[in-house]
């Protein structure tokens, strides 16, 4: 998997006559995914979180944009493991003079931005099981659409000496019209035409809690309920929502933690062009 590391390298383990007793893989950095195999049935915690473990025994994470360097992993009673989660730099821009109405929205549309926000996170409850899922997220995603990076996760603009949010996927510069294809199999969760940030949207679940959100489509073709193969159309590239040019803003979440895409595909020969993730 591009960007992942063995685990191994970055896991301390606790100091107990327990040894190492689960081996985790994947990727321990700030918007990584990890993942380890238990015994069916077993109880997991990372840190204060309850992980589900999937029917065939396997447990996933993610770690967020501001993950804490060390955290605990709990199997059942006696296993505790140390993971030392990798720090990384962000890039930050500070934009002074810009006018207050295109930093916060209109009252009029708070309303509608909280019933949006409602069916977003609907949408990412969902538990979707999928026999692939392993398979997809151990090298198995593809770009759904390749050009110039012109945002990666993790940047973030201060407006006028006030912290924006962070941007929580990568950008691709590409024309208006360019199909947009599905990185990996999933099923359709949310397809929206018209959402006040984010424009033509759709949501696309992989299976257990992980899921890719394609914003600022001009165009979105498929419908919920969807079932689609990796490479099937989702919609078209476009400005959208708000949106100054056009772009696909390709976001990803383990439950209600952002991760970043780029960890899971591999480079596009643009990469050395422009801005990358550190």
């Amino acid at each position: 998997m591009p960007g992942a590391i063995a685990a191994a390298a970055a896991l301390s383990l606790n100091a107990s006559a327990w040894g190492q007793c689960v081996t985790v893989q994947g990727d321990p950095v700030e918007g990584g995914l990890i993942w380890a195999k238990v015994s069916p049935g077993e109880t997991v915690r990372l840190d204060d979180r309850s992980l589900p473990v999937l029917p065939n025994g396997y447990v996933v994470a993610g770690f967020h944009r501001d993950s804490p360097a060390l955290s605990v992993l709990k199997v059942g009673a006696d296993c505790e493991l140390e993971l030392r989660v990798a720090q990384r730099e962000y890039r930050i821009q500070r934009v002074e003079g810009v006018p207050q109405r295109t930093v916060t929205p209109p009252k009029e549309q708070l309303e509608r931005i909280r019933r949006e926000r409602q069916r977003v996170a609907a949408a990412k409850a969902k538990l979707v099981e999928r026999p692939d899922w392993l398979m997809q997220i151990d090298g198995g995603f593809v770009w759904p659409v390749e050009g110039p990076i012109s945002g990666v996760y993790g940047s973030q603009r201060v407006y006028n000496g006030k912290p924006g949010s962070p941007h929580y996927g990568v950008d691709i510069a590409v024309p208006t019209g360019t199909a947009v294809y599905a990185p990996a199999a999933g099923q359709v969760t949310l397809a929206e035409a018209d959402l006040f940030y984010s424009g033509g949207t759709v949501i696309l679940d992989h299976g257990y809690g992980l899921s890719s959100s394609f914003l600022h489509m001009s165009a979105v073709t498929a419908k919920v309920g969807d079932e689609l193969a990796q490479g099937d159309k989702i919609g078209e590239v476009g400005a959208t929502g708000r949106a100054t040019g056009p772009h696909l803003d390709w976001r990803m979440s383990w439950q209600d933690r952002r991760v970043d895409p780029q960890r899971l595909v591999p480079p596009m020969a643009l990469d050395d062009e422009t801005p990358a993730a550190k």
